[in-house]
């Protein structure tokens, strides 16, 4: 078992990408989903599968679970799901953290989220210059939520003036350093 502590925002534009070092496929499905409590199979690049259990003890942190299983495996777990999200993530390494940049494609395509795990609740990690509003414990882009979700979230949209206001607070207080 390992706590799992992140912390997630929308992304502003695409100045991440000359920074991603790389990139996996990943499709989620959801197999159990109570309030605080999932059942999730994953498969990455289409040749490598787990099975987690998440139990949610607090708006950004988790108890996670996850296992190895044979992909045959997920593939029929697949046929079980009552969601599914799909998704390209890539890795982005900024000051001393690897941010993982999630590109949705399917129904929720032009949404991307950036998400950085941490060390404990109360670190606060410098933020590049493409990061937009902070949505951690926004459980709307949960991926399980997501993956449940029939209607489409829009994508990394700004669709309010407190939202854009503080996208540009947050991209004038962080300078962007390359990747040495």
């Amino acid at each position: 078992m390992r706590v799992e502590i992140e912390r997630k925002f929308h992304v502003l534009d695409d100045r991440w990408r000359k920074h991603a070092s790389r990139a996996s496929e990943i499709r989620q499905a959801y197999i159990v989903s109570t309030r605080n409590r999932v059942v999730r199979v994953r498969t990455v690049n289409a040749v490598r599968a787990t099975l987690a259990l998440k139990i949610r003890i607090g708006p950004a942190r988790r108890e996670e679970y996850e296992y190895e299983i044979p992909y045959a495996d997920a593939i029929g777990l697949f046929e079980h799901a009552l969601g599914v999200v799909e998704k390209t993530r890539y890795e982005v390494d900024y000051q001393g953290h690897c941010w993982e940049i999630d590109v949705y494609t399917g129904l929720h395509r032009g949404l991307v989220i950036a998400e950085v795990e941490l060390r404990n609740a109360d670190e606060d990690p410098p933020r590049p210059i493409w990061l937009g509003p902070e949505i951690t414990g926004n459980r709307s882009y949960s991926n399980r939520a997501l993956a449940m979700n029939t209607r489409r979230i829009e994508g990394g949209s700004l669709n309010t003036h407190s939202q854009i206001r503080e996208a540009k607070k947050v991209a004038r207080s962080t300078a962007y350093e390359p990747i040495k």
